[in-house]
């Protein structure tokens, strides 16, 4: 009876035991199915690519053929343009030759009555490139001019004399003294004399930006060109002090 039990046990354990290890080796059997699933739609899907982006090349291979015939048309019959054109001056040449050899042959009265016109034809081009070089010439004379003059009325006419001290005005150092000097601005009166396009062009080339009218130079040149000291130290009672830079 004992016997009996401990085998019925027994055969229970390992029943117990290959139901377990079943399920675990049909678990990972699933798995390993679904892997391979999984496998094989990447693969699909690696053909699918593989395929879409042969007939991408196939097709880029078949522009790049019509390109190549396209550019093969069109240097072929640029070749032949030039291949035509360059006849022309044989031919010209064919024709011209001729005409000189035909006067030896001739009368003295035929080749005296062909002298004229074939003078004519050879001053003919002379004149018209002469007449090309003239109205050449005449036009960059035209365009030189209002350069020119531009340039002349642009820069201030040195007068001759003693130059003023610039350096009294409020504003105007030994730097900027230098610039204006190097500009042909010496004396007050020209500064007095100064219009917007002048006050334009000098911040322009001292790289000011409404200096001129905020300190007021033409104004403090009007006084001293006209010697009028006293209201000049009135209105700008820091001029000629250090603070004047």
């Amino acid at each position: 009876m004992g016997t009996f039990f401990y085998m019925l046990l027994a055969f229970l354990v390992g029943v117990l035991v290959g139901w377990f290890i079943w399920g675990r080796l049909r678990g990972e059997l699933d798995s390993l199915r679904g892997d391979m699933d999984r496998t094989r739609s990447e693969r699909d899907r690696l053909r699918a690519d593989a395929d879409r982006l042969t007939g991408e090349l196939d097709v880029c291979r078949g522009a790049r053929a019509d390109l190549e015939r396209q550019l093969a048309e069109a240097q072929g019959a640029k070749t032949g343009a030039t291949k035509a054109a360059i006849p022309a001056p044989s031919a010209l040449m064919s024709t011209s030759a001729p005409a000189k050899t035909a006067p030896a042959k001739s009368t003295p009265a035929k080749t005296a009555s062909k002298k004229p016109a074939a003078a004519k034809a050879a001053a003919a081009p002379a004149a018209s490139a002469s007449k090309a070089a003239a109205s050449k010439t005449s036009a960059t004379a035209n365009k030189a001019a209002p350069a020119a003059k531009k340039v002349t009325a642009g820069k201030a006419t040195a007068p001759a004399g003693k130059p003023d001290s610039l350096r009294r005005l409020i504003g105007i150092g030994p730097v900027n003294e230098r610039k204006l000097r190097g500009l042909g601005v010496r004396t007050y009166a020209q500064i007095a004399a100064w219009t917007a396009a002048d006050i334009k062009r000098i911040e322009d080339v001292l790289q000011f930006d409404g200096r001129i009218e905020r300190e007021r130079w033409i104004e403090q040149a009007k006084l001293l060109a006209a010697g009028d000291e006293k209201e000049f130290a009135r209105r700008f009672p820091t001029a000629g002090t250090a603070s004047n830079t």
